[in-house]
């Protein structure tokens, strides 16, 4: 049962989106990166009080994602990423990107902090953050 409301273009959208962040790390990493999606538009908090839709969350700006602001988003979702993108779609949840919101690839280890949350874990290339839960509760 989807914990946020899809069209099946959006579903595409998402599985673009995972792709284009995380196709280096893997099929966990690309989940990962579904996982922050979800939370995003589950999110009514922070940066994300807007963010109702898949759409409004790919494309979201300022405080989008890297690879829709910076021009990699072009290629084709596949049936790989569209099955991943479901999933998370679903509701499933990957650690430690469980109730995160943002992430990001440093140029060196994972900061302890980033804009003010807490560092939830590392997955291969990336660090992930969570809001507290008195701060976004509607994520976990």
């Amino acid at each position: 049962m989807a914990v946020i409301p899809f069209t099946e273009a959006e579903v595409k959208l998402l599985a673009r989106l995972m792709r284009a962040e995380a196709e280096g790390d893997g099929k966990l990493g690309e989940l990962m990166v579904g996982n922050v999606g979800v939370n995003r538009v589950m999110a009514d908090c922070l940066d994300f009080k807007d963010i109702t839709s898949i759409q409004k969350m790919v494309y979201q700006s300022p405080g989008g994602f890297e690879s829709t602001q910076k021009g990699y988003f072009y290629q084709r979702a596949r049936g790989k990423e569209i099955s991943l993108a479901r999933k998370t779609i679903n509701g499933s949840r990957y650690n430690p990107a469980t109730y995160s919101l943002w992430f990001f690839k440093p140029s060196g280890g994972c900061p302890a902090q980033w804009y003010n949350q807490p560092n939830s874990g590392q997955y291969k290339s990336h660090c992930f953050f969570q809001p507290t839960q008195g701060n976004c509760p509607s994520v976990f």
